[in-house]
């Protein structure tokens, strides 16, 4: 059974990314398992073609130095030609209807005179990323939800009118993971577009930034260390965090800290040795790009074999090719 999971290089991977996700692809992945950087899906906007190659090494290289195994992964643009031509297979399956419901479209077209046609189309790619390699489930949150079941629809569709080619998935809900707030305002998640970057811990930050960010969390007025998210929401994502880091409970972790700033001592210190390794061998591979590249070579040829037949079918199927 094959699960697949992507990450998308819009900006630098950060502490919610790597507690949330990428350690778990790493700990818990299967023989079949696919992980994959979406550079594709980073251009709906407009984007700098340099920025872009360097967060895609970047993503790769995190992933890479995580334990995410090298044999199950590969990005998005090396195996272009097939993610693109089963995407126009699929477009012309979908109609404009379905791609205009989708959620996503409507919250990042809203109130814009012009958006990029890829904005509305995405989706589709989307689809077409699932759907090319043959996944059984595709792990997402709820609001991932949507597109997963925009694929299952087109699958259901093709194969329904021109013949068997596709595997229809599934969403699953992922295994739980880490809550992780942004720092400066517990209410959101820590997110790569953050307004503030002093709120956002990323994985390559050097340890005396992590600890300065800790250091500057919103806490409260109450001075009392216990894990009440409701009530304390700014010391119960300090909890969450420092527990993800050292595998136990926010409950367990508060106790013996009495104050809140033996308690963001304590989360930074957890954070800079969970990231320490990772963070290291990263730089590494970004570093000298030589062994890097012979990953994503390998991650590209073992798409391309794994998925080329799927598309050369396809296209038979729907008379062209």
């Amino acid at each position: 059974m094959i699960r697949l999971s992507g990450i998308t290089p819009s900006a630098e991977m950060h502490l919610g990314n790597y507690l949330g996700a990428v350690r778990r692809w790493a700990s818990e992945s299967g023989p079949d398992d696919l992980y994959f950087v979406s550079d594709l899906h980073a251009m709906t906007l407009p984007h700098d073609p340099t920025r872009l190659r360097e967060l895609t090494n970047h993503q790769l290289a995190v992933l890479v130095a995580a334990g995410v195994p090298a044999e199950s992964l590969f990005v998005q643009s090396d195996v272009l030609r097939e993610h693109g031509g089963l995407t126009w297979l699929l477009e012309c399956t979908c109609t404009f209807g379905e791609a205009r419901r989708m959620i996503q479209f409507k919250e990042k077209s809203a109130g814009r005179d012009s958006v990029r046609l890829s904005l509305l189309t995405y989706p589709v790619l989307m689809a077409a990323d699932i759907l090319l390699h043959g996944a059984h489930q595709v792990p997402v949150g709820e609001d991932q939800g949507q597109h997963v079941e925009l694929a299952r629809t087109l699958a259901r569709r093709f194969n329904s009118s021109y013949g068997e080619a596709f595997v229809v998935p599934e969403a699953v809900l992922p295994t739980a993971a880490a809550r992780v707030r942004d720092l400066t305002d517990p209410s959101r998640k820590m997110s790569k577009s953050a307004a503030n970057p002093g709120g956002v811990v990323f994985v390559l930050d050097d340890p005396d930034v992590v600890r300065r960010k800790i250091r500057r969390a919103v806490t409260d007025a109450l001075g009392v260390v216990r894990h009440a998210p409701d009530e304390q929401p700014g010391v119960a994502n300090l909890l969450e965090i420092q527990a993800a880091c050292v595998d136990s409970t926010p409950e367990r972790v508060a106790e013996g800290i009495t104050s809140y700033r033996q308690l963001k001592e304590s989360t930074a210190e957890a954070v800079v040795e969970r990231l320490r390794p990772v963070r290291a061998r990263a730089l590494e591979l970004l570093a000298d790009l030589g062994e890097l590249g012979r990953v994503r070579a390998a991650g590209a040829e073992r798409a391309r074999r794994r998925s080329g037949a799927r598309l050369d079918l396809a296209a038979r199927l729907a008379g062209v090719g």
